[in-house]
């Protein structure tokens, strides 16, 4: 795990060459994901709190956080820790 890539704007661990966002040139991008990322530019403007909010139901409910109030906690610990948002 110590060896894993996320996304350093959404914490999305990027595992396959599809996970990955692209450059302007086309050419992938190692930092950020498909979902934040495309082209050269971030696919969305939003703040770090904003961020945060629309990942929320991608993380609860067990995967991997058991509810709400523990993916937001967890990931206002971790989001000022990645690249976008530092």
């Amino acid at each position: 795990m110590e060896n894993m890539i996320f996304c350093q704007s959404c914490a999305m661990p990027l595992i396959k060459s599809e996970d990955f966002g692209t450059n302007a040139d086309g050419s992938k991008n190692e930092d950020y994901c498909l979902y934040c990322y495309k082209e050269g530019a971030f696919i969305t403007e939003e703040t770090m709190e904003e961020m945060i909010e629309s990942c929320i139901p991608h993380v609860s409910s067990g995967n991997p956080y058991a509810n709400e109030n523990e993916a937001r906690t967890s990931m206002k610990e971790l989001f000022p820790t990645l690249k976008r948002w530092k």
